[in-house]
């Protein structure tokens, strides 16, 4: 029986990390067709919607695919080939989402610029936990002290902590661009027909639900950890 458990706990595990991206993927690729819905491209439309909210410091290039963004250093929105060049629904929802992101740093967001921060001092912390898990079994044997060894362990963990909590602050900040910014900027400028705006919805509910399964992979790998540290 408790076999049988474990194996059922695992299928969800599996299916828990492995569905969302699947669901994302499969959400994305059904709305890039067909590939040439509309008149502009994803790189066109994001151009002009810059440019409408006198945005013209920021630019629009391609990128590896599946990494569209929006960078806040070089003040450049990044669209992978098929968005940047494309004209399917997928391409139109995912530009507008990015430019909502401009949008979000160019009006001084609270929640983009706290975003901002913890990135740069996650980076920083998962840094020095890379460190000391690589570190950790070293110093165990040297210093034979447990005290010691689990303050090492304690701070590799943190850089799982700070993973999660990257992905919990930056869901409400993807939430804010997608349907805080893009939605009506597509809708008030009449460039989304009425018919289009719940298929664009989905898109972006997939989108930013790819954030909460990183959260949760991130949560369960430092909950696993957290259940050595009590062995």
């Amino acid at each position: 029986m408790p076999i049988v458990l474990i194996l059922i706990a695992v299928a969800l595990l599996i299916g828990l990390l492995a569905l969302p991206s699947w669901w994302v993927r499969r959400v994305m690729k059904t709305y890039h067709q067909p590939e040439n819905l509309f008149d502009e491209t994803g790189s066109s439309l994001a151009r002009y919607l810059l440019d409408h909210h006198d945005l013209a410091d920021v630019g629009v290039e391609p990128c590896e695919p599946g990494q569209d963004h929006y960078d806040p250093m070089a003040r450049m929105v990044r669209l992978s080939p098929e968005n940047h060049q494309g004209r399917s629904l997928t391409a139109i929802t995912v530009a507008a989402h990015e430019v909502g992101h401009a949008l979000q740093h160019a009006q001084r967001s609270e929640l983009f610029a706290a975003r901002i921060k913890l990135v740069q001092t996650a980076s920083v912390v998962q840094r020095i936990s890379a460190v000391a898990m690589l570190g950790l079994p070293v110093i165990a044997l040297l210093s034979r002290s447990p005290g010691l060894s689990l303050l090492v362990l304690i701070v590799a963990l943190s850089g799982m902590l700070m993973a999660s909590l990257v992905h919990l602050v930056t869901l409400p900040v993807e939430w804010d661009a997608s349907f805080g910014r893009a939605l009506p900027m597509l809708h008030n400028l009449d460039i989304l027909p009425e018919s289009y705006q719940p298929h664009a919805r989905r898109i972006l509910k997939a989108a930013a639900f790819t954030y909460v399964a990183a959260s949760i992979a991130s949560l369960l790998s430092l909950t696993r950890w957290l259940a050595i540290l009590r062995r």
